[in-house]
């Protein structure tokens, strides 16, 4: 009878220990509240892929609600993100309530698969006509964009429901070089731990442009000054005049050099050889102007072509 009373004992402190560390996984998996966790698990007699799958199922419908509930409320906060390529390259921006949410590492994995859903639409989407083809993107077209099997839209609900904040996906600027002779840039600031094609941060810029000889980083130099000093046109100076002040100069070629304010970014351009074929510059929060000009939006099937 001892002998019984043990071995169920250790029966039944095998099954806690089984299910203690089929919590904990599933615990982390997915981010929710342990009490979730173990009320999916039971539901579904310890099988742990069909309490994910309940666990998303509720999560994105309480999303879906929170959303609808949340979505007056002003949402300024969030983070740029740039992902490039030498010839493909995305400037995106995603929006939330809080800085403090901002810097959520759920708010992350959405911006990255915001970007990620950006970048591939660009690559195999984007049709080459012209020196560029560059499309602007909303927050309806980037909604129906697709990340890891999954539309945008889909994944904002669950992460709103997780949070309990507002968040919108609000606009993105998806380019396309060419010719091998026009490379893409791109910047974010600030952008910690960031050093390769992706970066995330309240600022970040895109450059298109043509360098006869790609002896150093000019194109994200080049971009770095675009965040620092926000230049409204390229500027010609056939055109156009340098400003009386140069802190008023809002022409890029006329503006002193970020990097060495003794030259400027003329001058910087002559010396590397270096054509500005367009540039784009994002500052998160800032009210979104129309860049069609008040033409309809378009279609994911059109492209704009800078010519």
């Amino acid at each position: 009878m001892i002998f019984q009373f043990l071995r169920k004992l250790h029966t039944s402190l095998v099954c806690q220990a089984a299910e203690s560390s089929l919590l904990a996984k599933l615990r982390k998996k997915t981010g929710y509240t342990i009490a979730n966790c173990k009320k999916a698990l039971e539901m579904h007699n310890n099988n742990a892929d069909n309490a994910e799958a309940w666990l998303n199922e509720q999560a994105q419908a309480m999303g879906w609600a929170k959303a609808t509930k949340l979505a007056g409320r002003t949402a300024l906060q969030g983070l740029i993100a740039i992902k490039f390529d030498k010839h493909h390259g995305v400037l995106v921006e995603v929006n939330c309530e809080t800085d403090f949410v901002a810097k959520n590492e759920k708010f992350h994995k959405l911006m990255e698969s915001a970007t990620q859903a950006c970048y591939k639409f660009t690559h195999n989407h984007l049709k080459s006509k012209g020196p560029v083809t560059k499309m602007e993107l909303d927050s309806e077209q980037l909604a129906n964009l697709t990340a890891e099997g999954k539309k945008l839209s889909e994944i904002l609900a669950l992460f709103i429901g997780s949070v309990g904040e507002n968040a919108v996906l609000r606009r993105a600027e998806c380019w396309k070089a060419n010719s091998d002779d026009i490379k893409i840039a791109g910047y974010t600031h600030p952008a910690p731990n960031s050093p390769g094609d992706y970066s995330a941060g309240k600022y970040g810029a895109l450059l298109a442009y043509k360098q006869a000889n790609d002896t150093q980083d000019i194109g994200r130099q080049l971009c770095q000054h675009i965040v620092g000093c926000d230049p409204k046109k390229i500027g010609t100076k056939d055109i156009d005049k340098p400003a009386k002040n140069s802190d008023d100069e809002t022409c890029l070629i006329f503006q002193e050099y970020l990097l060495d304010p003794s030259l400027t970014v003329e001058e910087v351009l002559e010396q590397n050889k270096v054509e500005i074929i367009d540039y784009v510059r994002f500052s998160c929060g800032a009210v979104v102007e129309n860049h069609l000009g008040g033409v309809e939006k378009q279609p994911l099937d059109t492209v704009q072509t800078l010519q």
